[in-house]
């Protein structure tokens, strides 16, 4: 075998793992169901920031080179699906659930009420929904399937997790100038060492969620900023 049929044979294998990720969004468009949406979410491990959830409507026609779980992708290639995504779909949201609201209603249940928020604000209208585990009712007119590890099953949560992902990565980007001793650039908010260690030393920020260990035992001195 030449160097060549081994890269065919590579492409191959690609480009099939990408045909098995619209085996959902087949199976219930020959169901009868027309506009179907997928939906996952970003940032509920996070210490810091806003819960990003997006949902995407994509044609029944379309083929993503390269599409998969975010977090199986390398940011270069997360940010080329964004556009791709964006450019191809047939409609695509993003929303926030914010800090306040998180430390409010538990991230489940914020997660919850930011799908459903997202799927609302779509400007089509979708008759079906495919989550990224979560059971959710959107209606007795939207049915709803909820596929655990969603985001490398199905095409269109795939492309939700990308949108949700870079939105919020890119938030994570503004928020390490702001705060750079946390290293938010590169944990995006998650617990790493040198952020704990930061925490320690400096204190939370203002976009700490309050309800998250360990900035849930800090007393309030704690709870300021010290630079």
């Amino acid at each position: 075998m030449t160097i060549t049929d081994t890269i065919e044979n590579k492409l191959e294998r690609e480009r099939e793992r990408v045909r098995r990720l619209y085996q959902y969004e087949d199976h219930y468009r020959a169901e009868g169901f027309k506009v179907i949406a997928g939906v996952d979410e970003v940032g509920r491990g996070s210490l810091i920031g806003p819960l990003i959830v997006a949902a995407v409507v994509l044609p029944p026609d379309v083929f993503i080179d390269h599409l998969n779980d975010s977090k199986k992708l390398t940011a270069h290639r997360r940010e080329i699906l964004y556009y791709e995504i964006i450019e191809k779909a047939l409609a695509v949201t993003t929303v926030q659930s914010t800090v306040e609201e998180i430390d409010r209603l538990n991230v489940y249940r914020a997660t919850l009420e930011a799908m459903l928020r997202a799927v609302r604000a779509l400007p089509l209208k979708p008759d079906f929904v495919l989550t990224d585990a979560m059971r959710l009712y959107f209606g007795e007119d939207i049915g709803t399937l909820p596929i655990v590890r969603g985001d490398s099953k199905s095409a269109s949560i795939a492309a939700a997790s990308i949108v949700a992902k870079v939105t919020r990565d890119r938030m994570a980007d503004d928020w390490d100038e702001i705060y750079p001793q946390y290293d938010f650039k590169h944990n995006r908010g998650y617990g790493t060492k040198k952020h704990l260690d930061a925490l320690k030393k400096y204190g939370a920020t203002p976009i700490h969620r309050r309800t998250y260990e360990p900035v849930k035992s800090m007393n309030s001195a704690q709870l300021q900023i010290k630079f």
